[in-house]
C-alpha cells in the first residue's frame, strides 16, 4: 500500500513509521518528512495531495492543544485548541475524500482524554471526543468503500518527561503498542472505530 503519515517525525509518528514499514510511505509535517503540511490551512492540504500523487491509506498523528485552567481559559485559546489538534484533521479527511484510491483508509488520533478528562485539559478533551464523534459520523457518509477510523492512545511512555505531571496515575503506554491499533486501522476493513490503546 502506498500510505501518507502526517507527523511521521513525532514521537507517535516515528513508531508508526516503523510499524508500517512494510509499505510505501510519504511522509509530512510542517517542518518535516517529504512534503511540507500546514494541517490547520486547506490551501497547505491540498497542496499535500497533489505533491503526493495516489494514495491507499492515510494516517494522521499530527495535532496539539492548549492546556489551561478553565477559570482562566479564553474562547480564542479554545478555538486554537480545535483548529490545531481536531480540525486540521478534518481539513485531512474533508480533501482526501476526493483523492484517496477506492477502498482506501483514514486513521485520525485522538488520546485517552476524550474519556478520561483532566485538570487543566478541557480543551483536549473536548477536541480528543469531537474526533472520536466525526470518525463515527464520517464512516456512513464516505464514498467508494473508503473507511475511517481514530486511535486513541494513552499517555506514551516516550512523553512521560512531558506529560508526565498532567496524568498522574494513568498507565502510560509504549508508542509501539500504540502503533499496532494504526496497523489494524489500515490493514483491516473496520470503519467507524474508535481503537482505545490505554
Amino acid at each position: 500500500m502506498r500510505i501518507l503519515i502526517i507527523g511521521a517525525h513525532g514521537t507517535l509518528g516515528q513508531a508508526i513509521t516503523r510499524e508500517l514499514s512494510n509499505h510505501e510511505l510519504v511522509t509530512a509535517g510542517r517542518s518535516n518528512g517529504d512534503l511540507r503540511v500546514d494541517i490547520k490551512d486547506a490551501d497547505s492540504v491540498a497542496r499535500m495531495y497533489r505533491e503526493a500523487g495516489p494514495l491507499d491509506a492515510v494516517v494522521i498523528a499530527a495535532g496539539g492543544g492548549v492546556m489551561a485552567p478553565l477559570a482562566e481559559f479564553t474562547v480564542e485559546q479554545y478555538r486554537a485548541s480545535f483548529n490545531d489538534k481536531l480540525l486540521g484533521q478534518v481539513n485531512v479527511v474533508l480533501a482526501g475524500q476526493h483523492v484517496l484510491n477506492d477502498g482506501g483508509s483514514f486513521t485520525l488520533t485522538s488520546g485517552i482524554l476524550s474519556h478520561e478528562p483532566i485538570p487543566l485539559g478541557s480543551a483536549m478533551t473536548m477536541g480528543s471526543a469531537a474526533i472520536d464523534a466525526f470518525a463515527v459520523a464520517a464512516a456512513i457518509e464516505l464514498p467508494r468503500g473508503l473507511r475511517i477510523n481514530v486511535v486513541s492512545p494513552g499517555m506514551l511512555v516516550e512523553s512521560l518527561p512531558v506529560y508526565g505531571d498532567y496524568l498522574r496515575g494513568f498507565e502510560p503506554v509504549p508508542a509501539a503498542r500504540a502503533a499496532l491499533a494504526f496497523r489494524r486501522s489500515v490493514e483491516g476493513r473496520d470503519t467507524g472505530r474508535v481503537y482505545r490503546v490505554y
